[in-house]
Parts: C-alpha cells; sequence; structure tokens
C-alpha cells in the first residue's frame, strides 16, 4: 500500500480556517527570515528542559491508502521528566488583542493536534496549551495558556481526521473515476493527421522518462489535442497526476478549453480549469470596495467547502463563466475560489507567469518538486521574452519625491516615515551624482548597487509596519503602491547573477533617476522551475532553430528536440522574396514605389483580403498614407495602438469570406494579429511581411548581444536576428491554416534572401522564390494562382 504523507499545518488549516478571506496584506520581505529569528531568539531565553523544533508523526488509513501525518512542534517543556506543556509561537504585525477568532482557533489548533500525539505517545491525561505571541512592530510579547485533557484532544483529533479524511476520500473517488475513463477513452477523431501520431507518442515517451522535449510542430499539425490527448492517457495509467497548460494568449486557452470538451463528448471525466487574472475575473461589485466590507470575503472560509462539494460534484469543465456562477451562487470572490477549487483538478489551463513569474506563482503547486506534475507549454517561443520580463522590476525616485511632498506638511505626525524617506532619497542622490556629473542620460552596468539594496531592504521592513499602524491614513493607497514597486524590486534582486544587469536612466529636467535590474538570459531560471514538474512538453509552430531554443528555455543536454514537417502541401504556399526591393532604415524612402507596386500586384492577382505586416507604427502609417493615396478605390483596415478588445474584434471582423469587399489590414510585425489569430479559407489570401522584423537598436538589446558575444557566440543573432526571423515565421502562418487553404506570403526585403535568413527557413519554406523585377513578381503571382 502507498503511503502519502500531509503536514499538521496544512490538515489544520484545510479543515479549521473559517470566517473572511484575509484582505491583500502587505508582507515584508525579510517574513520568513524574520519569523525564524523571533523563534530563535524566544526558544534561546526558555528553560534547558525545553526541548524545541520536536517532530511528531502518526499514521492514518484513508482511500485504501496509508498516510504520514506529521509536524514540527515550536517546543515542548518538561517538568520531573514528563512533558507538561505544549508551546507554539507565532508572529504578525497585528495588535494580540486585534487577532480574529478564527486566526486564535488556527494557532491553537496545531498545538491541539501536536498536544493529541504527545499525549497518545506517552500516556498523558492533561497537558498545557502556550501561545506565544510576538508582535513584529512592537515586540511585544503576549502569552496565552490553556488547559487541555486527553479526551479533550481526542475528541478534537478525531473531528478533524474525520474531516479531512472525507475530502481525501471524495478527491480519490474523482481520481478513480478519472483513471478508469482516461484508460478508456481513444483518440476523438477517426484517424490521426499527419504527424499527429508521431508527436504523441513523442509526448508520451517523454512524460514517462520524465523528461523536457522542445517541438517545432508546424500550422495544421494539430498541437493542442496531439500533447493533451497523450498526457491524459499517462494521467490514466498514473504515470501523472495533474496536467498545467501554459499559454501565453487568451486564445490558445481557449483551444485548450474546447480540447478538453471535446475529450469529454468522447468519454473522458476529468476536471479542468482555467485560471483567469484576478483583475479580470474580479466581480464588478467587488471593485472599488475595501476588502474588510467585501461581501465576497467576508465569511469566505465559511463556504468555501459547501462551494467547491458543489462545482466538483455538478461541473468538469470549469471556464470562467462556470466559476463565475458558482461564485457568485455560493458568494464567495471568484477568483480565490478558482485558486482554492484547483486542488482538486486535474488539468489546469493558465498564464505562464504562474508557474515562471516569481512574484505570483502558484506556491499551493510550486514551493516543492512534484514528479506528478506535467508542464505543457505552448507557444513556446514566447516564452523567451515574457521570462526576461518576469525578471525585471524598475523603481523611480519621482514617486518617492512626491511621497515626500505629501508628507513634509505633517512634520511632527509623520516624523518617522518621513526620516525612512528622506534616507531611502539620500541613496538615490548618490546615484544622480555621477550622471549628473558626467551629463550621462543612461548607464548600464554589472554591479547591483548593495548599498542602495540594503537601504531600500529597510525602508520595505519599515513601511510595511507603517502601513498595519495606519490602516486610515489619506494617502495610504500611495505608500502602498509605492511599497510594492520596491518589494517587486528587492524580490527580483534576489536572482541577481551574471545573467543580470542594472540600468539607470537619469532625466535632468525633473531630476528622476530610474533603477532597473533586468535580465538577459533567464535559461537557468527557467530551468529551476521546469525541474519543479516530472515531465515538460515545451511547443510552438516556429521554434526555429531548435537549438536556441533549448538553450535559452532552460534545455540541459538531456532534453530532446522534435521537428515536424508541414501537414499540408507545400504547393499551397508560394513563398515570393522580390529581391529587388531593399527595406533597410536608409533605403526605405527611395523603395517605397517599389514597395506599393508589390502590394498592389498582390491584391490584383487574386480577389482576396490580405495583411501587411510591417515594423513599427511609425513605418506602418508613412506606408498607408502613401499607398492610400496611390490606391484610393482600395478597402483598407489598420490596427491602432493600444486597441481593446472590441476594437480588435472589429479590426477582424473586415476579413469576411464572402469577399463583397475585400481588405487589405495593415498590422506592426510582433504584435497581437501577427500570430493567434485563425483566418481560414477565403478569409485571407496572403501577407506580405516588410523588413526582417530586426528589433530597433537598443542599449538593453546592444547588452545582451555583448553577453552572448563574449561567450563566443553570434550576438546579433541572439539579440535582434532570431527574435526577429521568429515574429516573421508566425506573421507567415496565418495563411494556410488547414488542408483546403491556398495563399501567398510576400518576404519584401532583398535580406530575405540571403543566407543568414534562409538557413532558419523550415523544411516547407525551401521551395520559396526569389524574384528580380516588377513585371517578374506579377507573373509568378499570376501563375500561382491560375493553377489554383
Amino acid at each position: 500500500m502507498n503511503r502519502k504523507s500531509v503536514g499538521i499545518r496544512q490538515m489544520v488549516e484545510f479543515v479549521l480556517r473559517g470566517g473572511d478571506l484575509d484582505p491583500a496584506s502587505t508582507s515584508s520581505q525579510n517574513t520568513a527570515f524574520e519569523g525564524t529569528r523571533i523563534h530563535r531568539k524566544l526558544q534561546k531565553e526558555w528553560e534547558k528542559t525545553t526541548k524545541k523544533e520536536v517532530y511528531l508523526k502518526t499514521e492514518f488509513e484513508a482511500a485504501k491508502e496509508k498516510w504520514l501525518l506529521h509536524g514540527r512542534a515550536d517546543a515542548l517543556h518538561m517538568k520531573d521528566n514528563k512533558y507538561d506543556e505544549v508551546r507554539e509561537i507565532k508572529t504578525s504585525a497585528l495588535k494580540f488583542e486585534e487577532l480574529s477568532q478564527n486566526t486564535l482557533t488556527l494557532y491553537f489548533g496545531q498545538a491541539k493536534v501536536y498536544a493529541y500525539l504527545l499525549m497518545e505517545q506517552n500516556d498523558l491525561e492533561q497537558l498545557k496549551l502556550s501561545l506565544y505571541y510576538f508582535q513584529t512592530t512592537t515586540e511585544k510579547l503576549t502569552i496565552k495558556t490553556i488547559d487541555y485533557t486527553k479526551d479533550e484532544a481526542t475528541e478534537f483529533f478525531e473531528n478533524l481526521l474525520k474531516e479531512f479524511t472525507w475530502w481525501i476520500e471524495f478527491k480519490a473517488e474523482l481520481r478513480s473515476k478519472r483513471n478508469i475513463s482516461c484508460q478508456k477513452l481513444s483518440f476523438p477523431f477517426p484517424q490521426y493527421r499527419q504527424n499527429q501520431h508521431e508527436l504523441s507518442a513523442a509526448v508520451y515517451k517523454t512524460i514517462y522518462s520524465h523528461k523536457r522535449l522542445f517541438v517545432e510542430a508546424p500550422t495544421g499539425t494539430g498541437k493542442t489535442i496531439s500533447t493533451l490527448f497523450p498526457t491524459i492517457k499517462a494521467l490514466g495509467e498514473k504515470r501523472a497526476e495533474r496536467i498545467f497548460y501554459f499559454t501565453a494568449k487568451q486564445s490558445t486557452r481557449r483551444v485548450a478549453e474546447e480540447t478538453c470538451a471535446l475529450l469529454e463528448d468522447n468519454g473522458l471525466y476529468m476536471h479542468s480549469i482555467t485560471l483567469t487574472a484576478k483583475d479580470k475575473i474580479t466581480f464588478a461589485e467587488e471593485q472599488d470596495i475595501a476588502d474588510t466590507e467585501n461581501p465576497y470575503f467576508l465569511g469566505y472560509y465559511d463556504r468555501i467547502k459547501p462551494a467547491m462539494k458543489d462545482i466538483l460534484t455538478n461541473e468538469t469543465l470549469l471556464t470562467r463563466e462556470v466559476i463565475e456562477k458558482y461564485a457568485a451562487k455560493h458568494t464567495v470572490d471568484p477568483f480565490e475560489f478558482s485558486l482554492d477549487v484547483s486542488l482538486f483538478c486535474d488539468t489546469i489551463i493558465c498564464d505562464y507567469n504562474y508557474l515562471f513569474d516569481p512574484l505570483v506563482y502558484l506556491q499551493r503547486f510550486f514551493s516543492e518538486k512534484d514528479p506528478g506534475n506535467i508542464f505543457l507549454i505552448d507557444e513556446a517561443h514566447n516564452l523567451v521574452q515574457r521570462a526576461r520580463l518576469m525578471y525585471t522590476k524598475e523603481i523611480s525616485s519621482i514617486q518617492l519625491d512626491k511621497l515626500i511632498e505629501t508628507y513634509s506638511p505633517q512634520t511632527k505626525k509623520a516624523s518617522r516615515l518621513l526620516d525612512k524617506m528622506e534616507q531611502l532619497r539620500e541613496q538615490f542622490q548618490i546615484l544622480k551624482e555621477p550622471m549628473r556629473n558626467y551629463r550621462q542620460d543612461s548607464l548600464i552596468v554589472e554591479e547591483e548597487f548593495e548599498g542602495f539594496k540594503n537601504k531600500l531592504q529597510h525602508f520595505t521592513d519599515f513601511i510595511n509596519d507603517w502601513l498595519q499602524e495606519h490602516p486610515e491614513d489619506e494617502s495610504r493607497q500611495e505608500v502602498l503602491d509605492y511599497f510594492f514597486q520596491c518589494h517587486s524590486y528587492l524580490k527580483i534582486s534576489e536572482f541577481y547573477g551574471p545573467e543580470f544587469r542594472t540600468k539607470l536612466t537619469y532625466e535632468q529636467d525633473q531630476d528622476e533617476l530610474r533603477l532597473k535590474i533586468f535580465c538577459i538570459d533567464p535559461s537557468e531560471l527557467i530551468d529551476q522551475q521546469l525541474q519543479l514538474g516530472g515531465g515538460s512538453i515545451l511547443f510552438s509552430a516556429t521554434l526555429s532553430p531548435l537549438g536556441y531554443y533549448q538553450e535559452i528555455l532552460g534545455g540541459k543536454d538531456s532534453s530532446l528536440a522534435y521537428r515536424l514537417p508541414s501537414p499540408f502541401s507545400p504547393a499551397n504556399l508560394a513563398i515570393l522574396v522580390p529581391v529587388y526591393i531593399q527595406t533597410t532604415y536608409k533605403k526605405r524612402a527611395e523603395n517605397q514605389a517599389n514597395i506599393l507596386q508589390a502590394l498592389k500586384m498582390m491584391t490584383s492577382a487574386k480577389k482576396g483580403n490580405y495583411l501587411v505586416f510591417l515594423p513599427s507604427y511609425s513605418y506602418l502609417t508613412t506606408i498607408v498614407t502613401a499607398f492610400c493615396q496611390e490606391y484610393p478605390e482600395q478597402n483598407v483596415a489598420v490596427q491602432k495602438n493600444e486597441m481593446d478588445a472590441k476594437q480588435r474584434e472589429q479590426f477582424l471582423a473586415n476579413f469576411q469570406s464572402d469577399l463583397v469587399e475585400p481588405v487589405l489590414g495593415f498590422a506592426v510585425l510582433g504584435g497581437i494579429f501577427s500570430e493567434g489569430i485563425d483566418l481560414k479559407g477565403d478569409r485571407l489570401s496572403g501577407v506580405a511581411i516588410i523588413s526582417v522584423g530586426l528589433p530597433p537598436n537598443d542599449p538593453e538589446l546592444d547588452t545582451l548581444k555583448e553577453y552572448y558575444s563574449h561567450q563566443g557566440k553570434d550576438g546579433f543573432q541572439y539579440a535582434y536576428q532570431l527574435p526577429g526571423i521568429n515574429n516573421v515565421f508566425q506573421a507567415a502562418g496565418r495563411v494556410i491554416r488547414d488542408e483546403q487553404d491556398h495563399g501567398v506570403v510576400m518576404l519584401i526585403d532583398a535580406r530575405f534572401n540571403q543566407r543568414r535568413y534562409t538557413s532558419f527557413y523550415p523544411p516547407h519554406w525551401q521551395n520559396y522564390h526569389a524574384v528580380y523585377s516588377s513585371t517578374e513578381l506579377k507573373t509568378t503571382l499570376a501563375n500561382f494562382w491560375k493553377h489554383k
């Protein structure tokens, strides 16, 4: 019989937690360290007859499995060689009198379990239970002691265990039904598409061997079903316990949801849940209301278990809409509800940040390694830049200056606060001085500025306590916002190493200094997070070159790489490179007429909808303006900066298959319309991509270039070329979406014919056609469509 384990604190909190959802609280960067320090301080002062950090355990049986219940008591006191007292240490910034009854129940709950185990093992009839409560803001110690009998302990423990066992057996029943259905589940289509079976087999073998697999699977492969299906089969064979499907965009989340629904229609019984960002799923009536007045927070823990039982009994596809429905029914906060119920789900569909972002990752799942967790990472090419951004934080002096201005009139009332602010401002001034003296507006260095970081740490520790002591302060929100900036900066600074740099940006006119730490190589950090699971599959339609992505996304020497050919005939796609057109920055103006003519030829060769991708909004505006002047009869749609969801829908709505008013759309390369959109059939006949997509010159990218150059690699390729060419591949991938699609990709830049670019072309691009004149371009387009 297998033996599982659970911590005493975990069991107590799950069963006994009641009352309100804890308001969004601030926590010091040093909370864990500070708690350990206080424990040691108190334990050191106790008598020699006190045993510290005593490990206690017992076994119980639930769902035909043995369970180890274990924990570590802070201290056990002895008198006359017999235990007479259990001591539990707790710390927080609140006064003891402000602690809720629910909090005290949890604090004493742990001590009561320790007391039961101690009395059972030592045949004791009575013990004292002492709570040593240390208030961090005042360092005041409060001791609360109660007498506790063996009969009371036995009744308490048996009731606790009975409740916890019910949930274990409820979960086991769900798992049993899931496993049986997984074993019986068949592939939901009459036959596999080309390459689907091979991809599914590779995924299963990766899970079986606890490896890491990088897959480039072109559009049309059916990546979602080809990765989810074998992973679900692995669940049924007990080679995995839980699936995490990580995505970068809402569109890919929807595809994962639809795939789970399809498999359910084919007999699968499995609970899948989609985690939605807090700001998107929070109810409207929760906005702009204090946590202490929020009806979805008040009494949350009194209602959460019935809500969980209800949704898990009656639903399996827990989408945002389903979560909101049950959250409203039981009056619980939908975001927190989704996190709590996810513990009972088999597949969790969520954003990358829930695993990789150290500020928001799911601690309930990723505090320690669990080989039963399988990671499926969709559109993995997006993870490179996303990971860099997760480990990049900036702090500014100007917000601090504004806070000082706010509190300066309150000198007496806010003297301690002002003093701490002024001390931090002095640190900013020290860093500003050389920038002023040498008239530098920016500087990137390898050092971290430890002195500044230490002062920032002291500042945030003070502000953490100040916020607890001044809940009604008029400017508390501004202080809280700045506190979170400082806290985030310090959190990321914990990872600082050779893969990080510090950037100082000084604006003379405002006397503002921005201090930014940024990650240039996230590979080790990604690797550490992927090691928390038992197997990982990172896949995308564009993952070329595979070796680059293996290296930069944490692929160790033992990781596997797999590249699938396109399932569609290369003859369906015409890839044309007008090598007579140059679109480098210096050549754009003199080549503009040729660019406009090439676009007109593309739209005239076959009546249809087309998309044009340009590397920037400014260049997009230039080309759109000139094109509309030259060809005013053409119906155009133009991407705007910062479009909301409705505006995006309106833009895509222009691309209709009836072709009554065919449209030429203009969009930004690497933007919202260059990947993740699905315009099948006559909704899109082709795309033109103007320029090779190189990002503009940037000091941070130059630093990235130098970093890889110093390692003997092609720094320009890593920093500029490969991110740009991936955007090109993604934009080109909008054209052929299924077996019936035919279309054109026009790569408007002579550089697309150079070896340094063609060497990265996927196999189904090897038939690209270089054209050397406008006449040849017109003829080639006509011939392609003539045969279609």
